[in-house]
This record gives structure tokens, C-alpha cells and sequence, in this order.
């Protein structure tokens, strides 16, 4: 169904391939899944196949690649728009109406279908992605997971024979990922969908894979095979392959299942040892904010708001019976919360739940329809920008709202001026974060993920003492998240408080001191990371699952038992 012939693509200004020599074939009625590290050009793959790439991007493309039978050089994307459905790493980017139901409707209209076949599959498509109460809803209103949700069906209604799907669960919460991923297993096995995609949380998908192709390294040739073949060379694997290859076991589980069923003699090599902590406690608090000459938050540098501040607070945030209401909807309501300095606390939930809205409301960008929200010694929403970025800084779901500037180097000499840091202090970080990335690379050339880490690195430069990230693992490959936990966990040390909203269950394992559950606008659940995410069936983590009834939550503490 989809042949890439030695295929390789050179964007304008390059000076050396994305990719190289891709040679592989997707038969009909497979779910093949795209691997590698951030930044090896899975996004570019997946373009060639829809025609995006080159007749969008631009650059060279070598070779030849094939999609039933229709040759993507000499066939532009409206051309293939019948066969292939793209859903890209960027929702927002793919939204072309305004509501949920129009959006699902688009695509047939494009291709003429008639009303009545159009008006059944938007019925279908509701459902199959629990959308139906959303249907009438705005598009700007929805959460990033829902919003991903809308996506995927818009390209699911004109029914094409191929789908290619860019990151397609990274917005998504456990429960609606394994929604969306039972949907394409039933393309694929009842319909005959041959379906690509690329997924960095391969603990969701690897398991439903017929073949997995790895990019193993910027411009290396793939490898293909069976999954677990692949993963037994791989450098990204998910938490069961690892804890499968540190065991010794062979061939390499991929399911929890598989794992369970061979773990009993690692269960017992582990019965008598401590499980290693590896996020100490809170520190003291940090020495209040210095004075400085005002600087303009990025992400409210048009805001006008009073300052207003109150006496000194032990907290480094702290919430009280807050209620927020958004666009007609109830965000939040009666919500507790208390964050100490040098503490992590991991915000989880489905999607819609609010915990973007909870971010947003302790950086000052929504108002408290009742209650009251303080970041430190500020009232966020009444605090101007340029004494509330010395206090909280927020890492948003979509980098855009913070990038701006041509080139990286731009945006990171930005961070430094707003920071008052010294020159090179972003870039730094940034190289810490992701190496590899070059000074005059254009943001809007970057990965998903790449982005996320450059908008990371500009709040990171101002060391906020309270630090918000929202879904900060997207598009991030296991390496890259070992990298930012690692420097999210130092700035915890040294007192900084991290409050992050994430679907990432393995992140949440390896660096929250608490995990806060939010249902509906509301705290179900407030604790110990280990207590609250084991207790769930759908937000503990692998190691926890294989290796209950004991809390070990990653391989890192498995092996230093062991070791």
C-alpha cells in the first residue's frame, strides 16, 4: 500500500539530508509503527506519504514513494487527500472550522459525499472517540487531549485507505490513548486501514504494531522487523522492554502481561530489598525574589494588569475553594491545593479535567470566579508581568505562545535580556536539554517536541522559584525526558517548586514527591506519588504493574536493588 524506495529528502539551506536511503514497504491492512529518538526525521517520513513533503515544505526529495499505486512526486496532496489521512503533531494546525461536528464534516464535503453518508460517520466517528457531548462545542475551547481527539476523527470520517498519524496519543490521557489506539486496531483488522504512525510513548502502541521501522540516528538507514526484534536494538524502548532486557529475558515482553508471566523470579530476587527513593524531600524554602528593573512576561507581555502583592507566604503556591469558569463551562470548583518550595507535584487526569486551567490560573492568565490563588508573596491575576515572571513561569502546551524570534539563538538571547541572566545561560540549558540543535535553526523548523524543549529552556532561564509545565513530555523521546528530569529534579533540590499537568504516567513515577487527580474540575485524589498512581489501574506506571503488589515504579530503582 505505501513503498518508500530509497528515499531521501534535503530541505533548502541543509547541508546534509533529514533522511537517507528509506526503503520499506507498509502491505495493506498493517499498523507499522515509525520509531527513533527526537529529531531522526519521522515527521518527514510520515510528510512524504500524504505529498507534504516536498510539495509543502519544500526541499529535495530523492528516490520514490508510493501510496496505492499514485507516486507522491508527480501527485500533490489534494491529489492523494482521497487515500491518505494526515494528523500531524499539531492539532491547531489541522483545524480549518470552528466547532467539533463542522470539523468532522470538512473533509467530506471536500470530497462531495452526500449529506446523508456525511451526517452517519460524524454520528460514528462522536461516538467512537467519546466526542458526542462535544459536539456543538467551539474548537478554541477544548483541552489539548480533546482537541487531539477532534483531529484524529476529522480524518477518520472520509474513511481513506491509509491513515498517518504524527504523535497521535501524546495529548491524550491513558484512558482515551487506549480509546483512540481500539479504533485503529478495528480499522485495521475489520476494515483493511493500513495505518503509519510515529509514537514516542511506546508503552501505548509497540504492542499493536505488525512491524515496527527505527530510525536509529539522524540520516542512518531504518531498521525493520518485528517489534520485538527491533526493540531488542533499539535505543527508545519503553519501561517493560527495559526492565525485560535488565531481567535477561528473551524474547523481549511487550505487553504487561507477557512481563507478569515471567517476573515471578524477579519478584523474588527483590522481596527483601528497600526501594530506592530517588525524589527526596522538599528543601527550605528559597530566599525571596530580588528587585529588578521591570521585565515583560512573554507569555502576558500584552497584559496591562495593577500590581498587587501581600505579605510573605511559606508556600510557593497555595489555593483556596478555587472555582473558574471558562467560555460557559465550569473549569474548576472548590479546589485545594498547597505547594511547598523544592516540591514536585504531577497534575493527572482525563482529558477536559482542568488542569491547563489550574496552570493558567496560578500564572495569572484566568481569573478565580471565587476563591483565591497565590504564587508566593503575588496574587497572579492581579500582579503586573514584570514582577510575576521573577516569581512563576509557565511552559504551555503549544510553544508558540512563547516563541516569536527567526532563529533559536534569537529566542535564547531573548530569554536571557528578560531574565537579566548572563549571555549564554538559555543556550546552555538548551544544549543540556537537546543537543544537537544549531543556532540558526528557524523554531518553526523544529519537531514538536524540539520546540517544547527551546520554550523550556526560555522559562527555565529566569529560574522562577514556582516552575509550571503543561504536558512537558510531548514529542520528547525517552533520553530527552531522562534529560529534563534530570534538570527539573536539580531545580527541586535547590528549592524550586514544579507543579506539571501531564498524561505521562513513567514521568510522573520517576519525579513527583505527590500526584494531585482532578475529575471534572475537581480533586479526587491528593498523595504520595507511589500510593496514588498504583492504586490506579490507569495511570501507574509499567515497572508498577509487573512488579506489584510491592510499589517499584521504574527500572532506575529495580536496578539499583539489584545492583
Amino acid at each position: 500500500m505505501i513503498r518508500f524506495e530509497d528515499v531521501s529528502v534535503t530541505y533548502d539551506g541543509a547541508a546534509e539530508p533529514t533522511v537517507r536511503h528509506v526503503d520499506f514497504e507498509v502491505p495493506e491492512g498493517e499498523l507499522v509503527l515509525l520509531a527513533g529518538p527526537s529529531g531522526v526525521g519521522k515527521s518527514t517520513v510520515l510528510g512524504a506519504v500524504g505529498g507534504l513533503v516536498p510539495h509543502f515544505t519544500g526541499g529535495t526529495l530523492s528516490g520514490r514513494v508510493t501510496v496505492a499505486g499514485r507516486d507522491t512526486r508527480t501527485h500533490k496532496p489534494r491529489e492523494l487527500a482521497d487515500v491518505v489521512g494526515t494528523v500531524g503533531q499539531d492539532p491547531l494546525s489541522h483545524f480549518v472550522t470552528d466547532t467539533v461536528e463542522d470539523e468532522l464534516a470538512y473533509g467530506m464535503e471536500s470530497l462531495g459525499l452526500a449529506p446523508d453518508v456525511m451526517r452517519r460517520r460524524v454520528e460514528e466517528t462522536l461516538d467512537l472517540l467519546g466526542l458526542a457531548d462535544l459536539r456543538s462545542r467551539p474548537i478554541a475551547t477544548l483541552s489539548g487531549g480533546q482537541q487531539q481527539r477532534v483531529a484524529i476523527g476529522s480524518v477518520l470520517t472520509p474513511h481513506p485507505d491509509v491513515l498517518v498519524l504524527d504523535e497521535p496519543t501524546s495529548a491524550l490521557d491513558p484512558a482515551a490513548a487506549e480509546e483512540v489506539l481500539a479504533v485503529l486496531q478495528r480499522l485495521v483488522h475489520d476494515l483493511g486501514t493500513t495505518v503509519l504512525m510515529a509514537e514516542h510513548r511506546l508503552e501505548r502502541v509497540v504492542q499493536y504494531a505488525d512491524q515496527v521501522v527505527l530510525l536509529p540516528a539522524p540520516g542512518a538507514a531504518p531498521i525493520i522487523g518485528a517489534p520485538a526484534d527491533v526493540m531488542a536494538v533499539s535505543p527508545v524502548y519503553p519501561p517493560v522492554v527495559g526492565l525485560g532486557r535488565l531481567a535477561g529475558w528473551s524474547p523481549l515482553p511487550l505487553t504487561i502481561r507477557d512481563a507478569r508471566r515471567r517476573a515471578a523470579p524477579l519478584r523474588d530476587r527483590l522481596a527483601g530489598r528497600d526501594i530506592p527513593d530517588h525524589t527526596p524531600p522538599p528543601s527550605a524554602p528559597l530566599p525571596a525574589p530580588p528587585a529588578a528593573r521591570p521585565v515583560t512576561s512573554r507569555w502576558r507581555r500584552r497584559r496591562k494588569l495593577p500590581e498587587t502583592t501581600s505579605g510573605p507566604s511559606p508556600y510557593a503556591a497555595q489555593v483556596r475553594s478555587l472555582a473558574v469558569r471558562r467560555d460557559g463551562v465550569q473549569a474548576l470548583r472548590h479546589v485545594d491545593l498547597t505547594v511547598s518550595p523544592g516540591e514536585t507535584v504531577a497534575l493527572m487526569g482525563r482529558n477536559g479535567a482542568g488542569k491547563s486551567t489550574l496552570l493558567s490560573a496560578l500564572v495569572g492568565l484566568v481569573e478565580p470566579s471565587a476563591g483565591s490563588v497565590r504564587a508566593g508573596d503575588a496574587v497572579p491575576h492581579r500582579t503586573a508581568p514584570r514582577d510575576l515572571v521573577r516569581r512563576v513561569g509557565l511552559v504551555p502546551q503549544e510553544p508558540r505562545d512563547l516563541l516569536y524570534a527567526d532563529t533559536v539563538a534569537a529566542e535564547c538571547a531573548a530569554a536571557d535580556r528578560d531574565a537579566e541572566a548572563a549571555p549564554g545561560t538559555c543556550r546552555a540549558l538548551l544544549t543540556e536539554l537537546l543537543p544537537g540543535v544549531t543556532d540558526d535553526t528557524h523554531p518553526r523548523d523544529l519537531s514538536e517536541g524540539q520546540r517544547l524543549t527551546v520554550a523550556l529552556a526560555v522559562v527555565l532561564t529566569a529560574r522562577p522559584p514556582l516552575l509550571l509545565l503543561d504536558e512537558p513530555t510531548r514529542g520528547l523521546d525517552y533520553a530527552a525526558k531522562a534529560r529534563l528530569a534530570r534538570i527539573l529534579r536539580g531545580l527541586a533540590a535547590e528549592g524550586h517548586a514544579i507543579v506539571l499537568a501531564t498524561h505521562d504516567v513513567e514521568l510522573a513515577a520517576e519525579l513527583a514527591h505527590r500526584v494531585v487527580l482532578l475529575a471534572d474540575g475537581e480533586v479526587i485524589a491528593d498523595g504520595p506519588a507511589a500510593d496514588v498512581v498504583v492504586a490506579s489501574p490507569s495511570y501507574a506506571p509499567q515497572v508498577a504493574k509487573v512488579l506489584a503488589p510491592r510499589k517499584w515504579l521504574t527500572v532506575a530503582q529495580v536496578r539499583e536493588a539489584l545492583s
